[in-house]
């Protein structure tokens, strides 16, 4: 199915009723189920759906056939009916048996947790990459689904006569042109990875730092990125008002310049289909030199906020136990009370930054912290340059950090703070030709740990 079928599934302001499952044994039943709600309400407000009733029901044991109880389905029936319900979400994922059985039932639309953010993700996806990873996404959803969503898919077609035999079910053929569009997608998004990869390289012959930032859906990091670009990217109080990923050219106080790279925001419970599509994608995080992760720190569950992140980046094989490039930035400390701020601002002064993306504050105290990160895994070389080589003399001002020059006559001598890809870089271009006679314009006299 493309993805074009797919979004035809939900359209703008339909009716809609959602359900929250409160599972008791469900190991992350510590949450608040109010705010998972209002979350839910807010992936259904993203594409303009309009919530006639929202309840949470309580789940003691999941139904195989129907997820909830046969009162509660009962129940729902004549609530739909009274409404005039279009579309049922229910907040959690659904089996395709589960979703059939609800539909029968309901007579209307269901749809699941992961159906819902993989239509805002298909709605929201502007690049060609971005539609391609969301239609591959969707069709890897909507494969196992199929039952579901024709009448006409036990029907079975003559074959072609060339062999005999009987024909396909239309079900067979369905699936069959899934597969093919799957394995079409696949190959496109190949080349897109190449075509990244080719401009990861371009990237690193100069080479800038990578900085990524990342988080939970609306903490706050696309404000962030214009405030720090100086960008005009789309930020709005939406959950995924951001989807596809934004690279600017950002110079640091000291006139360093990075790579800033605004990523998709995370969520509980992202689908693993989106996350193995989007993967591509989120390998510039993987390519990172510093991490930022951006929390809302007024929100009541940033803590698992926060966790539900570090989960999503371990499934990218990121290290997040330890990792001295990683940067936690406690965002909206400007909707914190006085106490409250000042209690943050002493817990989490020594490795963490608190600031507000939205009034400024703090913004110079993190870009000291990104220097100091990426400053920390640099090394520090003395050099000797002769006074007429002015390229190299340029490359290193433009490469590195000068630490401390002396001129004299003749020679220029240098300590500069250099990445190791930088070095090798500086070792590439100019002592290429060390047996020459020229070889002593530029030497190498220490290196300093």
């Amino acid at each position: 199915m493309a993805i074009k079928e797919f979004s035809e599934l939900i359209k703008k302001s339909q009716r809609t009723i959602l359900l929250y499952p409160n599972f008791k044994s469900n190991i992350s039943s510590n949450r608040d189920p109010n705010l998972r709600l209002v979350e839910a309400k807010g992936l259904a407000k993203a594409i303009d759906l309009e919530i006639v009733y929202a309840e949470i029901i309580n789940v003691r044991t999941p139904k195989p056939s129907t997820l909830l109880g046969e009162g509660v389905v009962s129940t729902f029936t004549e609530i739909i009916s009274l409404h005039q319900a279009e579309l049922v979400i229910i907040d959690s994922s659904l089996t395709p048996i589960q979703q059939r059985n609800l539909e029968k039932a309901w007579k209307t639309k269901v749809i699941d947790r992961t159906g819902l953010i993989l239509e805002i993700f298909g709605k929201r996806a502007q690049t060609a990459e971005g539609r391609l990873q969301v239609e591959l996404a969707a069709l890897m959803y909507q494969k196992s689904r199929l039952v579901r969503n024709w009448t006409h898919l036990e029907r079975q077609r003559g074959g072609l006569g060339f062999i005999g035999g009987p024909g396909e079910t239309q079900l067979e053929v369905d699936r069959r042109l899934i597969s093919e569009r799957i394995a079409k997608i696949k190959k496109e998004l190949t080349q897109v990875v190449r075509t990244r990869q080719l401009h990861r390289k371009a990237r690193k012959r100069i080479p800038y730092p990578i900085v990524a930032l990342v988080g939970y859906t609306n903490a706050g990091k696309s404000t962030l990125f214009n405030s720090l670009a100086n960008a005009d990217v789309f930020a709005e109080d939406l959950l995924f008002a951001t989807l596809d990923p934004t690279m600017r050219q950002v110079s640091l106080p000291s006139g360093r310049e990075i790579i800033l790279s605004d990523t998709v925001g995370f969520i509980s419970e992202l689908p693993t289909q989106l996350i193995a599509a989007f993967r591509a994608t989120l390998e510039e995080v993987l390519e990172a030199d510093v991490i930022i992760h951006v929390r809302d720190i007024t929100h009541p569950e940033t803590e698992h906020q926060k966790e539900d992140v570090l989960a999503i980046l371990k499934q990218l094989e990121i290290e997040v136990d330890y990792n001295p490039n990683l940067i936690e930035v406690l965002n909206k400390s400007d909707l914190l009370s006085s106490e409250n701020f000042l209690n943050t601002q002493e817990q989490d002064k020594s490795h963490k930054v608190l600031l507000s993306a939205l009034t400024g504050d703090g913004i110079n105290n993190l870009l000291k912290v990104i220097e100091t990160k990426l400053a920390s895994s640099l090394k520090v070389f003395t050099f000797d340059i002769e006074s007429s080589n002015g390229a190299a003399l340029a490359w290193l001002y433009q490469h590195g950090e000068i630490l401390e020059r002396l001129d004299q006559e003749e020679k220029i001598y240098l300590k500069v703070r250099l990445s190791p890809a930088n070095w090798s870089k500086y070792e590439k271009e100019y002592f290429k030709d060390k047996k020459s006679a020229n070889f002593q314009e530029i030497s190498l006299i220490n290196e300093y740990e």
